[in-house]
């Protein structure tokens, strides 16, 4: 299957109008000598893995409504009434 060229990634040209690439010596660790995590103590692997997996459902809402509604329980109260009335419609 050939792939179309246009999905294909462009390569990024420097200045020069070179490929960038970095050299062997850029590679290698970039982390300043201060951030030694053999010193650190108590980290905790996978810490807040359960509550990522069990997922979100956080809502932005526009600034005129987030002032009509400046809580989580307003917001809530809102819909469910919302809810209750179009079930009514409904029936």
């Amino acid at each position: 299957m050939t792939v179309p060229e246009s999905l294909v990634p462009a390569k990024q040209r420097d200045k020069s109008g070179g490929f960038m690439q970095k050299d062997e010596n850029e590679l290698e660790d970039e982390l300043r000598p201060e951030y030694d995590f053999s010193k650190m103590v108590g980290g905790v692997r996978g810490k807040y893995a359960a509550p990522y997996k069990a997922g979100t459902n956080l809502v932005l809402l526009d600034a005129d409504v987030a002032k009509a509604f400046p809580t989580a329980e307003a917001v809530n109260e809102a819909l469910r009434l919302l809810m209750q009335i179009a079930e009514r419609q409904r029936a």
